[in-house]
């Protein structure tokens, strides 16, 4: 609630924070004395500190037990985005060596068994090539889907790898990738060739509402672009939607993981809820497996 036009004097001449000077706050560091607001401070033995001492060190708690974390229990990084960067990198680099060899994207592609023409690879995940899995979710084929994808991973990828850490972001994005691929070869016909990043990204589209709504921000936007998605993905028969459906269900459980986990046992549900749910995978796979051989 805006209370500026009833606020004090004294209200109205608090210092900015040293790091954010738009954000008044009544809070000091205890050790340097600089201004911080409540996302720069840092919880020590008495009073808070500013990122700068934490770093430094100099007196109080060691910084490795003070290091300022993400609302998922992550290490707030200088670079925010570099799994993203690199995960972009990684999707563009396989595209482009798919351009200059069409016969790649088969032998990259999620294929079960018996596979489509003009594609004659001998060999499918049900004949042992789990790897399929996971190079699937890298590899595309026509600019429109690697631009789209890419632009949502962007979009979708930073803000969560941010608000989540490395870790925990790149185990939410691999998880939802690999139960998209798995739904796909549990439901779609066994020579259906599926490509792309799209199971993941659906599950970066979960673990984004799921962390809207744990910092009561207006879900409208990712709902209705979610809404528009899941349009697309049932009227369009060259969609999977089994992958989009997996990877979305596993983002929205891991990712409640990641935001909900007890501070005191945090890395354990979350990384435990991960170990879970890649249970559930494994178990589709070789069921999958069982009945096409």
């Amino acid at each position: 609630m805006n209370q500026e036009a009833g606020s004090t004097p004294e209200a109205q001449n608090l210092p900015g924070c040293y790091r954010h000077p738009d954000r008044e706050t009544g809070i000091r560091c205890t050790r340097c004395e600089r201004p911080i607001c409540p996302e720069c401070m840092v919880s020590a033995s008495v009073g808070f500190h500013c990122p700068e001492c934490v770093r430094d060190g100099s007196g109080g708690p060691a910084p490795a037990a003070a290091q300022p974390r993400t609302i998922a229990g992550g290490t707030v990084t200088a670079d925010p985005r570099l799994f993203t960067k690199i995960l972009i990198g990684i999707n563009v680099a396989v595209f482009i060596a798919i351009q200059a060899n069409a016969s790649l994207a088969a032998d990259l592609s999620l294929i079960g068994a018996w596979p489509p023409a003009p594609f004659q690879p001998t060999e499918g995940v049900a004949d042992g090539q789990y790897y399929r899995l996971v190079t699937s979710m890298f590899a595309h084929q026509e600019i429109w889907h690697i631009g789209f994808n890419m632009l949502s991973l962007w979009w979708l990828g930073g803000p969560l790898e941010a608000a989540l850490g490395r870790a925990r972001y790149l185990a939410v994005y691999f998880v939802s990738g690999l139960a998209g691929s798995a739904l796909a070869y549990l439901l779609a016909d066994p020579g259906t060739q599926t490509l792309g990043a799209s199971g993941a990204i659906f599950g970066l589209f979960g673990a984004t509402a799921v962390l809207m709504r744990r910092l009561n921000y207006d879900l409208r936007p990712i709902m209705a672009l979610l809404v528009i998605n899941l349009i697309f993905t049932f009227g369009w028969s060259s969609i999977s939607w089994q992958a989009h459906i997996g990877g979305l269900v596993a983002g929205v459980v891991t990712g409640y993981a990641m935001v909900h986990a007890p501070r005191e046992r945090r890395s354990l549900v979350q990384y435990g809820t991960c170990a879970l749910v890649l249970l559930v995978i494994v178990g589709m796979t070789l069921f999958r497996t069982a009945q096409l051989t």
